[in-house]
């Protein structure tokens, strides 16, 4: 079993609403930063948010602050991520990770542990 599995995603329209949830199988989830991270073809994995082990802080990147919305319920080893107005750009394959090292950590070789990947597409 993997230790973290993703799911949600889909095709929805431009300025529709989507959430992405990740189920983590780890001994103590509140010692992993976690983190959502986003590829599309022929361009390099991006963090798109990251957030503490307790859910204290959290990080954005500048082009989905405000619309993006990362979460995360310890007792139920799981993190989410809402995202509103959705735009064509926001198209990408999006994975879940987790970190033992810092929560803002935004270069993919910091992160140990992986979700499957899905799929998120929005039409214009």
């Amino acid at each position: 079993q993997a230790p973290l599995v993703q799911s949600g995603g889909g095709l929805v329209q431009a300025g529709a609403s989507l959430s992405l949830s990740c189920a983590a199988s780890v001994t103590i989830f509140s010692g992993y930063s976690m983190a959502w991270f986003r590829q599309a073809p022929g361009k390099t994995r991006e963090a798109v948010a990251t957030i503490s082990g307790t859910g204290l802080y959290t990080y954005y990147a500048d082009s989905v602050k405000g619309h993006f919305t990362i979460s995360r319920d310890n007792a139920q080893n799981t993190v989410y991520l809402q995202m509103t107005g959705l735009k064509p750009e926001d198209t990408a394959v999006y994975y879940c990770a987790g970190s033992r090292v810092f929560y803002r950590n935004i270069n993919p070789r910091d992160y140990e542990l992986w979700g499957q990947g899905t799929q998120v597409t929005v039409s214009s």
